[in-house]
C-alpha cells in the first residue's frame, strides 16, 4: 500500500498592524507557545515561534493535507482573538493583511531556529523592516513596494 511522505519546512513571517499594538515582552512567551499550540491544532509540527515587538516568525514542517496560506488564516486569526480576550493591548489587536513565507531544507532547520530564537539581540542591529526585504532578497522574490508591511522604525 502505497504512502505519503513529506518534509516541508515553512518560515513565515508576519507583522502587527496599528503603532499601539506593538507585542509587549512581558506576554510575548504565552503568545507563542498559544501559536504553537495553534499550530499543532492543525496537524503542522511547530519548529520555532518567536518574534520582535512588531512581527512574529514562526518555523513549522507543514501538514501535507492543508496550504500554507490556510494555515496563517488560522494562525492569525486565533491569535488575535486571544490578543484581544486577554486584553495584552488598550486597542483592538489585528495582525496586518499578507505575510512572507519561505521554504528551508532539513540541513537548514538548525540555522533557521536559533535565527528565529534570537530575533530580539538580531534586531538590536537591524530593523524589521531591513530584516524582512533581505529575507525577499534572498530568496529572489519579486514584491512591489506597495504591497509590503506597513514598517513601523522606533
Amino acid at each position: 500500500m502505497a504512502n505519503t511522505y513529506t518534509q516541508l519546512n515553512v518560515h513565515a513571517v508576519f507583522s502587527v498592524k496599528g503603532r499601539g499594538n506593538f507585542l509587549a515582552k512581558k506576554w510575548c512567551d504565552e503568545l507563542y507557545k498559544y501559536i504553537a499550540g495553534t499550530l499543532k491544532e492543525t496537524k503542522n509540527y511547530p519548529l520555532a515561534v518567536g518574534g520582535y515587538k512588531d512581527h512574529v516568525h514562526i518555523f513549522f514542517e507543514l501538514n501535507p493535507t492543508i496550504s500554507v496560506s490556510d494555515v496563517l488564516k488560522n494562525v492569525k486569526s486565533k491569535s488575535s482573538k486571544w490578543i484581544n480576550t486577554k486584553g495584552f493591548v488598550a486597542a483592538k489587536f489585528e495582525w496586518q493583511a499578507g505575510y512572507g513565507g519561505f521554504t528551508y531544507s532539513r540541513s537548514q532547520r538548525n540555522d533557521v531556529v536559533q535565527y528565529i530564537m534570537k530575533q530580539e539581540e538580531h534586531h538590536g542591529k537591524q530593523s524589521f523592516k531591513y530584516e524582512y526585504l533581505e529575507l525577499l532578497r534572498r530568496n529572489e522574490i519579486k514584491y512591489e513596494d506597495a504591497y509590503i508591511f506597513e514598517f513601523y522604525d522606533e
